[in-house]
Protein backbone atom coordinates (compact mmCIF):
# COMPACT_ATOMS: atom_id res chain seq x y z
CA UNK A 1 0.00 0.00 0.00
CA UNK A 2 1.54 3.14 -0.86
CA UNK A 3 1.45 6.04 1.27
CA UNK A 4 0.92 9.81 0.11
CA UNK A 5 3.24 12.34 0.84
CA UNK A 6 1.59 14.78 2.63
CA UNK A 7 0.73 11.96 5.48
CA UNK A 8 4.41 11.30 5.94
CA UNK A 9 5.26 14.31 6.62
CA UNK A 10 2.49 15.00 9.04
CA UNK A 11 3.68 11.94 11.11
CA UNK A 12 7.44 13.36 11.44
CA UNK A 13 5.97 16.83 13.01
CA UNK A 14 4.24 14.60 15.60
CA UNK A 15 6.74 12.98 16.67
CA UNK A 16 9.40 15.91 16.85
CA UNK A 17 6.77 17.71 18.98
CA UNK A 18 6.63 14.32 21.08
CA UNK A 19 10.27 14.41 21.37
CA UNK A 20 10.96 18.13 22.62
CA UNK A 21 8.46 18.05 25.03
CA UNK A 22 9.71 14.62 26.61
CA UNK A 23 11.28 14.91 30.30
CA UNK A 24 15.73 14.76 30.18
CA UNK A 25 17.17 11.69 30.92
CA UNK A 26 18.20 11.12 34.46
CA UNK A 27 21.72 11.34 33.52
CA UNK A 28 21.23 14.30 31.72
CA UNK A 29 19.84 16.29 34.22
CA UNK A 30 22.87 14.78 36.77
CA UNK A 31 25.40 16.12 33.94
CA UNK A 32 23.84 19.75 34.06
CA UNK A 33 23.93 20.13 37.97
CA UNK A 34 27.24 21.93 39.41
CA UNK A 35 28.90 19.62 41.72
CA UNK A 36 28.38 20.00 45.34
CA UNK A 37 30.98 21.88 47.36
CA UNK A 38 32.58 20.09 49.98
CA UNK A 39 34.69 22.11 52.55
CA UNK A 40 37.31 20.25 54.58
CA UNK A 41 37.27 20.67 58.48
CA UNK A 42 39.96 23.39 59.30
CA UNK A 43 41.95 22.20 62.03
CA UNK A 44 41.92 23.61 65.41
CA UNK A 45 44.09 26.05 66.49
CA UNK A 46 46.88 24.95 68.44
CA UNK A 47 47.30 26.09 72.28
CA UNK A 48 50.83 28.00 72.50
CA UNK A 49 53.04 26.23 74.31
CA UNK A 50 54.67 27.40 77.89
CA UNK A 51 57.87 28.44 76.34
CA UNK A 52 55.94 30.01 73.64
CA UNK A 53 53.91 32.25 75.61
CA UNK A 54 56.48 32.80 77.86
CA UNK A 55 58.65 34.23 75.14
CA UNK A 56 55.55 36.26 73.76
CA UNK A 57 54.84 37.89 76.63
CA UNK A 58 58.96 38.89 77.23
CA UNK A 59 58.41 40.69 73.61
CA UNK A 60 55.54 42.79 74.58
CA UNK A 61 57.06 44.06 77.76
CA UNK A 62 60.57 44.40 76.06
CA UNK A 63 58.91 46.68 73.20
CA UNK A 64 57.10 48.47 75.41
CA UNK A 65 59.43 49.29 77.74
CA UNK A 66 61.77 50.54 74.68
CA UNK A 67 58.91 52.94 73.54
CA UNK A 68 58.63 54.32 76.98
CA UNK A 69 62.48 54.93 77.37
CA UNK A 70 61.83 56.71 73.78
CA UNK A 71 58.92 58.51 75.39
CA UNK A 72 60.83 59.99 78.59
CA UNK A 73 63.84 60.90 76.41
CA UNK A 74 61.75 62.73 74.08
CA UNK A 75 60.08 64.52 76.59
CA UNK A 76 62.59 65.62 79.36
CA UNK A 77 65.80 66.10 76.81
CA UNK A 78 68.84 66.03 78.52
CA UNK A 79 67.30 65.42 82.33
CA UNK A 80 66.50 62.09 81.44
CA UNK A 81 69.51 59.67 81.59
CA UNK A 82 69.93 56.01 82.68
CA UNK A 83 66.83 54.78 82.64
CA UNK A 84 65.96 51.84 83.93
CA UNK A 85 62.99 49.56 84.50
CA UNK A 86 61.86 47.82 87.49
CA UNK A 87 61.11 44.61 86.56
CA UNK A 88 59.30 43.02 89.71
CA UNK A 89 56.85 45.47 88.88
CA UNK A 90 55.67 44.40 85.30
CA UNK A 91 52.41 43.02 84.54
CA UNK A 92 50.74 42.07 81.24
CA UNK A 93 47.33 41.45 80.46
CA UNK A 94 45.79 40.10 77.59
CA UNK A 95 43.80 42.82 75.71
CA UNK A 96 42.26 40.80 72.40
CA UNK A 97 43.87 37.76 70.65
CA UNK A 98 46.91 39.84 69.50
CA UNK A 99 47.07 42.96 72.17
CA UNK A 100 48.52 42.78 75.22
CA UNK A 101 48.45 45.23 77.73
CA UNK A 102 51.87 46.02 79.61
CA UNK A 103 51.89 48.50 83.00
CA UNK A 104 54.61 48.56 85.00
CA UNK A 105 57.52 51.33 86.43
CA UNK A 106 61.05 52.69 86.25
CA UNK A 107 63.08 55.41 86.78
CA UNK A 108 65.73 57.70 85.23
CA UNK A 109 67.95 59.69 86.07
CA UNK A 110 67.28 63.80 86.29
CA UNK A 111 69.21 66.74 87.17
CA UNK A 112 67.67 66.44 90.70
CA UNK A 113 68.56 63.06 91.61
CA UNK A 114 66.53 60.06 90.53
CA UNK A 115 62.55 59.89 89.45
CA UNK A 116 60.52 57.36 89.95
CA UNK A 117 57.28 56.99 87.03
CA UNK A 118 54.78 54.36 86.04
CA UNK A 119 53.76 53.48 82.56
CA UNK A 120 51.32 51.50 80.79
CA UNK A 121 51.17 50.74 77.19
CA UNK A 122 49.86 48.25 74.24
CA UNK A 123 51.69 45.84 71.92
CA UNK A 124 50.48 44.12 69.14
CA UNK A 125 51.82 41.33 68.10
CA UNK A 126 50.39 40.82 64.76
CA UNK A 127 52.05 44.00 63.68
CA UNK A 128 55.09 44.06 66.66
CA UNK A 129 54.15 48.09 67.41
CA UNK A 130 53.33 49.35 70.38
CA UNK A 131 50.13 51.77 70.62
CA UNK A 132 48.68 54.12 74.14
CA UNK A 133 51.83 54.89 76.12
CA UNK A 134 51.21 56.53 78.91
CA UNK A 135 54.09 57.83 81.30
CA UNK A 136 53.63 59.59 84.35
CA UNK A 137 55.83 60.95 87.15
CA UNK A 138 55.11 59.81 90.54
CA UNK A 139 56.70 60.34 93.93
CA UNK A 140 55.97 64.55 94.03
CA UNK A 141 52.78 64.37 96.01
CA UNK A 142 54.05 66.17 98.88
CA UNK A 143 55.63 68.76 96.55
CA UNK A 144 52.60 69.25 94.66
CA UNK A 145 51.47 70.05 98.36
CA UNK A 146 53.86 72.43 99.34
CA UNK A 147 53.74 74.31 95.89
CA UNK A 148 50.26 74.51 96.08
CA UNK A 149 50.31 75.83 100.03
CA UNK A 150 47.69 72.99 100.30
CA UNK A 151 47.88 71.67 104.29
CA UNK A 152 45.95 68.31 103.24
CA UNK A 153 46.14 66.31 100.23
CA UNK A 154 45.21 62.84 101.49
CA UNK A 155 42.23 62.78 99.49
CA UNK A 156 43.79 64.26 96.32
CA UNK A 157 45.55 61.65 94.02
CA UNK A 158 47.17 62.82 90.77
CA UNK A 159 47.25 59.58 89.63
CA UNK A 160 44.01 59.07 89.31
CA UNK A 161 43.42 62.25 88.14
CA UNK A 162 46.04 61.52 85.00
CA UNK A 163 44.32 58.43 84.44
CA UNK A 164 40.71 59.72 83.56
CA UNK A 165 42.32 62.24 81.88
CA UNK A 166 43.77 59.82 79.84
CA UNK A 167 40.85 58.04 79.43
CA UNK A 168 39.42 61.19 77.84
CA UNK A 169 41.74 61.68 75.05
CA UNK A 170 41.47 57.85 74.17
CA UNK A 171 37.75 58.76 73.24
CA UNK A 172 38.68 61.41 71.66
CA UNK A 173 41.69 59.37 69.55
CA UNK A 174 41.23 55.82 69.27
CA UNK A 175 44.43 55.26 68.07
CA UNK A 176 46.16 57.48 70.65
CA UNK A 177 49.91 56.69 70.07
CA UNK A 178 51.45 58.65 73.47
CA UNK A 179 50.53 60.47 76.43
CA UNK A 180 53.18 62.08 78.71
CA UNK A 181 52.15 63.76 81.81
CA UNK A 182 54.39 66.26 83.62
CA UNK A 183 54.23 66.23 87.02
CA UNK A 184 56.16 69.53 87.72
CA UNK A 185 52.82 71.63 86.16
CA UNK A 186 50.54 70.23 88.63
CA UNK A 187 48.47 72.99 90.01
CA UNK A 188 46.61 71.99 92.78
CA UNK A 189 43.73 74.80 94.41
CA UNK A 190 40.34 74.59 97.00
CA UNK A 191 37.58 75.73 94.75
CA UNK A 192 34.87 75.40 97.74
CA UNK A 193 35.03 73.62 100.71
CA UNK A 194 34.37 70.83 99.49
CA UNK A 195 35.65 70.76 95.62
CA UNK A 196 39.50 70.63 94.79
CA UNK A 197 40.70 71.03 91.61
CA UNK A 198 43.92 69.78 90.71
CA UNK A 199 45.21 71.07 86.33
CA UNK A 200 48.51 70.51 84.90
CA UNK A 201 49.79 69.59 81.31
CA UNK A 202 50.70 67.50 78.75
CA UNK A 203 51.71 65.73 75.39
CA UNK A 204 49.51 63.58 73.23
CA UNK A 205 50.05 61.80 69.68
CA UNK A 206 46.98 61.57 68.50
CA UNK A 207 48.07 58.43 66.29
CA UNK A 208 51.14 57.12 65.76
CA UNK A 209 53.81 58.40 63.88
CA UNK A 210 52.10 61.60 64.40
CA UNK A 211 53.62 65.09 65.81
CA UNK A 212 53.22 65.57 69.77
CA UNK A 213 50.61 68.45 70.51
CA UNK A 214 50.18 69.84 73.99
CA UNK A 215 47.21 69.87 75.79
CA UNK A 216 45.89 70.94 79.33
CA UNK A 217 43.83 68.86 81.68
CA UNK A 218 41.49 68.93 84.76
CA UNK A 219 40.39 67.33 87.19
CA UNK A 220 37.70 68.36 90.07
CA UNK A 221 37.73 66.40 93.44
CA UNK A 222 35.51 66.05 96.46
CA UNK A 223 37.77 67.25 99.48
CA UNK A 224 35.81 64.56 101.33
CA UNK A 225 36.57 61.22 99.79
CA UNK A 226 38.75 61.91 96.94
CA UNK A 227 36.26 60.90 94.75
CA UNK A 228 36.78 62.71 91.03
CA UNK A 229 33.54 64.33 90.08
CA UNK A 230 34.58 65.50 86.77
CA UNK A 231 37.67 65.05 84.39
CA UNK A 232 38.39 67.09 80.81
CA UNK A 233 41.64 68.10 78.44
CA UNK A 234 41.60 70.78 76.28
CA UNK A 235 44.10 71.22 73.13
Amino acid sequence: MMLRPHTVFAAAIVLSGAAAGAPAAPEAAAAAEPPPVIQAPQPARAAPSPAAKQAAQAQAGDRCEAAVAETVRAMRGREAEDVQFIGSKRALSPMSDDETGVKGEGRYQGAGGAVPFTYSCAYNASTSATSGVVFRETGRARALAEAAREPDVTHVSPEACETAAAGVLKQKYPRVGRIVFGSDSRRLRATSNIRTSLEGQGGVERAPGMNAIPFSYRCDFDSRNGRILSAQTAE
